[in-house]
């Protein structure tokens, strides 16, 4: 793994982390969610091409 996926899989780690804090104290925000899901699928593109 490079360090460009690395930092991209903890950036999307702790934006997980955030969202989830953020839907228990105030609410849930489908935005938010949509917002990691995209984040998410371009990390795993992102593993998928370095790896290829």
């Amino acid at each position: 793994m490079t360090g460009s996926v690395k930092a991209m899989a903890v950036t999307t780690f702790a934006a997980l982390v955030a969202v989830s804090a953020y839907s228990v104290v105030i609410g849930s925000n489908g935005w938010l969610w949509f917002g990691w899901i995209v984040l998410g699928l371009l990390t795993l593109g992102l593993a998928v091409s370095r790896s290829v």
